[in-house]
């Protein structure tokens, strides 16, 4: 079993229903930005970093960590999030930021995650939102799914 850590900014508390599935899968634990002891990343052989999206790319907390985060060589990592809009190029588009960040960092990254997640920016809130229940039951088999791929590689 790879000893796993997450990281997760979840705003809505989508991305955070993603991290318990890999939670759970992998035995991990989840912290926040804001928990993060950055030295202790040493410990783990597998990191995840997870937020929503929001304006096209994960939101701020988890940014600003993967700016301080200390240099480190080949350490294995993946991205994941939730956001309205879903399609591999915007996907690929959204985490292309932290993706560049975390690459700088050292960090491997051999895998990347997104599903629909509910949404309120902008306008959005006057209507009540888009994608209302997601992350569902089917979103979450997904990242089963990609969680069980990623322990192939690791």
């Amino acid at each position: 079993m790879l000893n796993t850590l997450l990281v997760v900014y979840s705003y809505h508390h989508n991305t955070q229903k993603v991290a318990e599935v890999f939670a759970k899968f992998f035995g991990a634990e989840i912290i926040t930005p804001q928990q993060i002891i950055p030295d202790k990343l040493q410990e783990y052989d597998l990191v995840g970093f997870g937020a929503g999206i929001d304006s096209g790319k994960h939101y701020k907390p988890l940014l600003d960590l993967a700016d301080n985060l200390p240099q480190v060589t080949e350490k294995k990592a993946f991205i994941f999030s939730t956001s309205a809009i879903q399609g591999e190029e915007k996907i690929a588009k959204d985490h292309t930021e932290l993706r560049q960040k975390l690459q700088v960092k050292g960090y491997q990254i051999i895998g990347e995650f997104s599903c629909k997640g509910y949404n309120t920016n902008s306008f959005l809130k006057v209507f009540g939102g888009m994608n209302k229940g997601h992350p569902n039951e089917q979103d979450l088999k997904a990242a089963e799914e990609f969680a069980q791929e990623l322990k192939q590689k690791g």
